[in-house]
């Protein structure tokens, strides 16, 4: 078996080794996720220095080790400039690769998980850098589709409870439905309150009657298998649930009427839904709430 491999790859993560080296994990078509040595990396003459840098596309030739692969010869084909200039465009970058990180797998082909990545990269270095909330449209855009990748789409389009399509009311402006987290998508409330209270009559239905003696013979205790409760994470208003149910869509669509604070809610349920469904925090989610604080201050 040949000791050395051709792949095409981008760089999600790096970290130092020894004095001058760096580990690399890259996000390959052709194998998947793999960590290789970029040796001497850090060195300053280094041809591999700047080919090592976070979301660089390469074609590679790596050497097969007992441990870990070594990178010998890396062809720059694609980088992503834009995205190094503006910390939001690099925390909304950051935040996508710690996803990908959590879906791919190892040792065998990720093309479509591959693709999906470039094409989001692509979209969030386009973003005008005098548009924050489209850099989070844009984000948000990116983590319902990994998350479709994935199998593990919320879901946005009808109630989780009573399986029927959810219409935005934008004419009553307390309109809101209920987004369940370990339900995995939308809930509404009537259908939430509804079931509560049947619930509450089947309990107070088990009850003995007062004029039967709980220690009377033959007596049978019922047990009524009921469906569970929905818990609401958070409530979503008419702009958010129509956010939510574009998101499916292979492009950002414009809504009109959407501000920043829309964009904001959404992004903070679907991080938090992808945090449930990973298992694990994004940590560069702190990015993108310090960016957005600080440019919420600045412009207030």
């Amino acid at each position: 078996m040949s000791r050395t491999y051709k792949a095409t790859g981008i760089n999600l993560k790096t970290q130092a080794l020894g004095e001058s080296d760096k580990i690399v994990t890259i996000l390959t078509r052709e194998f998947g996720l793999i960590r290789a040595v970029a040796p001497g990396a850090r060195k300053h003459n280094s041809s591999l220095g700047g080919r090592s840098g976070m979301f660089v596309v390469n074609e590679l030739l790596i050497a097969k080790g007992r441990s870990l692969d070594k990178i010998t010869q890396a062809q720059t084909l694609k980088t992503y400039p834009g995205l190094a200039k503006d910390l939001g465009k690099l925390a909304a970058s950051q935040y996508l690769a710690e996803i990908v990180l959590c879906e791919a797998l190892s040792e065998q082909p990720q093309e479509e998980l591959y693709d999906l990545f470039n094409e989001h990269l692509h979209r969030l270095e386009a973003v005008s850098s005098a548009n924050p909330s489209g850099v989070l449209a844009h984000l948000a855009h990116g983590v319902f589709h990994l998350l479709a990748l994935a199998g593990l789409t919320p879901q946005v389009q009808i109630c989780c409870l009573s399986q029927h399509p959810l219409k935005p009311d934008f004419t009553d402006p307390n309109w809101q439905v209920g987004f369940s987290i370990p339900a995995g998508g939308t809930v509404s409330l009537e259908a939430r309150e509804r079931l509560r209270k049947e619930a509450q009559r089947e309990i107070n239905n088990q009850y003995p009657m007062p004029n039967v003696p709980s220690s009377m013979p033959n007596t049978q205790t019922v047990v009524v298998h009921r469906q569970e409760i929905p818990v609401i994470s958070s409530s979503l208003g008419a702009m958010e649930l129509t956010l939510l149910q574009h998101l499916s869509q292979p492009e950002i669509m414009q809504i009109d009427g959407a501000r920043d604070h829309n964009w904001l809610s959404v992004e903070q349920i679907l991080r938090q839904y992808a945090q449930y469904q990973l298992g694990r925090p994004i940590r560069s989610a702190t990015l993108i709430d310090s960016y957005f604080a600080a440019n919420h201050d600045a412009t207030v």
